[in-house]
């Protein structure tokens, strides 16, 4: 089977995981984060040339200004702690 050059990932779910649990919001969006990361690591063993993660819409904007700002300090956070890696194996970012 042939893998694909481009895969896209919307990131959704993850307020609806942590109430269901009874956790803080942005204990879902962290577990989000983890499960990205693992999917990553994943689709790095097929050599795929890109990968769009779509991690927030324009109606997020309406949410709790605390939550946008706790789910923006921990795309922060990931990418800062991240990038090393991401450079060492030539990955590029672009954020739109």
């Amino acid at each position: 089977m042939k893998f694909p050059h481009h895969v896209a990932i919307i990131m959704d779910g993850n307020r609806r995981w942590s109430q269901h649990r009874g956790l803080p919001t942005l204990d879902g969006h962290r577990a989000g984060v983890e499960s990205m990361h693992s999917t990553i690591e994943y689709l790095g063993n097929y050599h795929l040339k890109y990968l769009t993660i779509y991690g927030f819409s324009t109606e997020n904007w309406s949410r709790d200004p605390d939550e946008i700002e706790g789910l923006f300090h921990l795309y922060a956070e990931v990418l800062n702690k991240e990038s090393h890696e991401l450079y060492r194996r030539g990955v590029r970012l672009h954020h739109v």
